[in-house]
């Protein structure tokens, strides 16, 4: 991890630091934070000779080695220090609450603008419309492209970012020239690496922070983390982690609860952690409770699925969608809990 003294290099700096790594087999990749960029030397950092004719550089502050699979991701990384702003939010600071419907309906988009503005009204700091949807089976409704005019009217009338799932190349690049802030990464695509390479790729300088949920049979922390990682040597390092629950099933709910995991993750890596409790249990009556939860375990915020008619709603909502009301309280509710994990933070001895 390249440093330099200024927050940014010049063309003609970059490029001589280009050079010198790429005699060694190794590449730069560019991370830009809100007030300095750091370089990311991809490969093995490590030779001796490539480091000193870095460090040698009047213009080079230093060069931090990263003792760990994760070159960025880790939470020893130069990135520890890096913040994501969404919005007017920075994610850490206060409890980030993302909220509305699974599926936006095409036929009717003034139910999702009715929702967007209730859910802002209720306290949510980003909007969360389904433009497109994974189906397991292929006749059920999978989205339109047009749905995302009205994501985006939801933007422009609420002032809130908004946050929608893309599962390929096309759908990508209708997000990013749309103007999503949030890009989600669906369970089903969370190992497509292909894919995380892309989005890290057509989101590297943008400003649009990306999603990942956990992979329904994703097993050890590192995998997902690693998955992580993809999207950052991408060149986008805006990436928050999201527990959905995974498989098996637990009797009763969808699937099976995994907020538990926080504190693991955060262990290991700086990235803030995003619970989704609508899709862990799969029932509305559950999601506030669930949600609780994530936050005692130490979650930035929570992605909750919010619809103020949810009998009227498609896809998941139905089932899943809890209404403004509801979401009004839970967040009163979250507040107390962040407080509360203040006091503790305060109390408890620091580990290593």
């Amino acid at each position: 991890m390249i440093i330099p003294k200024e927050p940014k290099l010049t063309k003609e700096q970059f490029e001589e630091v280009v050079s010198i790594v790429e005699e060694y087999n190794c590449r730069i990749q560019p991370i830009e934070g809100h007030h300095r960029t750091i370089y990311a030397v991809l490969g093995e950092e490590r030779e001796t000779i490539m480091v000193n004719r870095i460090l040698g550089l009047d213009y080079i502050d230093r060069f931090d080695a990263v003792d760990s699979p994760f070159k960025l991701m880790d939470i020893h990384s130069e990135l520890a220090h890096h913040k994501i702003k969404i919005g007017d939010h920075i994610v850490g600071e206060s409890p980030f609450i993302i909220a509305g419907h699974c599926t936006i309906d095409p036929k009717n988009p003034n139910l999702f603008i009715e929702s967007a503005h209730a859910v802002k009204e209720a306290g949510a700091k980003a909007i969360r419309g389904g433009v497109w949807k994974p189906r397991t089976m292929p006749y059920s409704f999978q989205g339109d492209d047009s749905s995302m005019k009205i994501l985006i009217e939801a933007k422009e009338q609420t002032g809130l970012p908004v946050d929608t799932e893309v599962m390929d190349d096309h759908q990508l690049q209708i997000a990013v020239e749309a103007g999503v802030d949030i890009l989600q990464i669906g369970a089903r695509n969370a190992l497509n690496y292909s894919l995380l390479k892309q989005v890290g790729q057509a989101t590297a300088d943008k400003r649009i922070a990306v999603l990942l949920k956990r992979s329904i049979g994703m097993g050890p922390i590192n995998e997902f983390i690693a998955a992580s990682e993809y999207i950052a040597a991408g060149g986008n390092a805006d990436v928050m982690l999201c527990p959905r629950g995974t498989s098996p099933t637990m009797d009763g709910y969808r699937n099976y609860p995994d907020e538990s995991i926080t504190p693991l993750l955060k262990d290991k890596t700086w990235a803030p952690v995003i619970v989704d409790p609508s899709h862990s249990v799969g029932r509305a009556k559950f999601v506030p409770s669930a949600a609780m939860a994530a936050m005692a375990y130490g979650a930035d915020g929570v992605i909750i699925e919010t619809h103020c008619d949810p009998k009227r709603g498609i896809g998941d909502d139905p089932k899943q969608s809890i209404t403004p009301d509801v979401l009004r309280k839970l967040i009163q509710d979250i507040d107390q809990i962040w407080e509360i994990r203040k006091h503790y933070k305060k109390e408890l001895p620091v580990t290593a």
